[in-house]
């Protein structure tokens, strides 16, 4: 199988929003075919390709969560470009055909570290066995 790159937002000087980047050396070490990459998402993500893997903080879920359809994200009121958010922008992306496919592993925001890698271990599992079933 390719290896897949998983992107990972977050920012470790915003609690509620350090979850993801803190997993990622734990996760590199367990899943040595995935390349896990942290970036900001205000970058030009529409270069990234057409098939783009997340993982990022969520608001209002209890579990880890994978996320296949942009249509189901909320977005916030837009007043300014600052409001631009990472929901908008995948769904922008995606109707103008800049993207094929979106998966976010979308992590609480208050749930603990230990809980949240086993969770996100088990959803990566599952989803390397789905992809490599499709080659």
């Amino acid at each position: 199988m390719k290896k897949i790159t998983v992107y990972v937002f977050g920012n470790p000087l915003v609690k509620k929003d350090s979850l993801p980047v803190e997993l990622m050396s734990e996760l590199k070490k367990s899943f040595p075919d995935i390349n896990f990459r942290e970036i900001d998402p205000t970058e030009n993500l529409h270069k990234l390709g057409k098939k783009l893997y997340i993982i990022d903080t969520v608001i209002g879920i209890k579990n880890v969560t994978m996320i296949r359809d942009v249509d189901v994200i909320e977005l916030n009121k837009i007043y300014s470009l600052h409001d631009f958010d990472l929901g908008f922008n995948l769904k922008l992306m995606k109707n103008a055909g800049i993207i094929d496919e979106v998966v976010i592993f979308g992590i609480p925001a208050n749930m603990k570290k230990q809980e949240a890698l086993k969770q996100l271990k088990n959803m990566l599992d599952k989803f390397l066995k789905e992809k490599s079933n499709l080659i």
